[in-house]
């Protein structure tokens, strides 16, 4: 018995996503080569997630969104419709970087005239995620972990927040979020652009 290929489409916000992507590369009139170079993505990464032939990981978007100036948010808000300012808890998009085990929910997304939003992560046991910068410099985070363990890293000092504990910072570097405990951790993150 001949084993048939079957091809699937690709998810929606992941094509609206790299079509947005490759824009913006066009807006600015590089190559993929240019924001190859720019992003430390290669090539062919980047194509294929323009492609939607791969869902971008969480390190990829923050690497294209520093690029572009923008917070992740903010940039998964421009394939999105134009938020209503009652954001039902149902209609709250949702992110999933399968790879790292981390989900997102943008609780509040980026609304035109507003300078804050506010995100609820979850990172699975042992998720580690590292951005290599900040997609906007000076970015403003309020850290408030709801469920679990969340080790933090920012400037080279780890903190190590519980349940209830906050975390109040302008990040200007790298950073790291890691699931510290044996269970997942839930946190909400509050973004105010500089």
């Amino acid at each position: 018995m001949k084993q048939v290929e079957v091809e699937t489409a690709p998810d929606p916000v992941d094509a609206r996503l790299g079509a947005r992507l490759a824009e913006l590369r066009a807006e600015r009139g590089w190559s993929l080569g240019e924001l190859a170079e720019r992003t430390g993505v290669s090539k062919s990464t980047l194509s294929r997630a323009e492609r939607a032939e791969i869902s971008p990981t969480a390190s990829l978007l923050n690497r294209l969104c520093a690029v572009h100036g923008r917070t992740m948010s903010q940039l998964l808000s421009e394939v999105e419709t134009e938020p209503p300012l009652l954001v039902r808890a149902a209609e709250q998009p949702v992110w999933e970087d399968r790879t790292s085990g981390f989900v997102r929910r943008s609780v509040s997304p980026p609304h035109t005239g507003l300078r804050g939003e506010l995100v609820e992560g979850r990172l699975a046991p042992g998720a580690d995620i590292a951005y290599d910068r900040p997609p906007v410099p000076g970015l403003e985070q309020h850290i408030w972990v709801l469920e679990g363990a969340l080790a933090m890293t920012a400037q080279d000092v780890e903190h190590h927040l519980d349940s209830g504990d906050c975390l109040r910072l302008r990040v200007w570097g790298p950073t790291r979020f890691r699931c510290a405990g044996p269970e997942p951790v839930r946190y909400a993150l509050a973004v105010v652009l500089p």
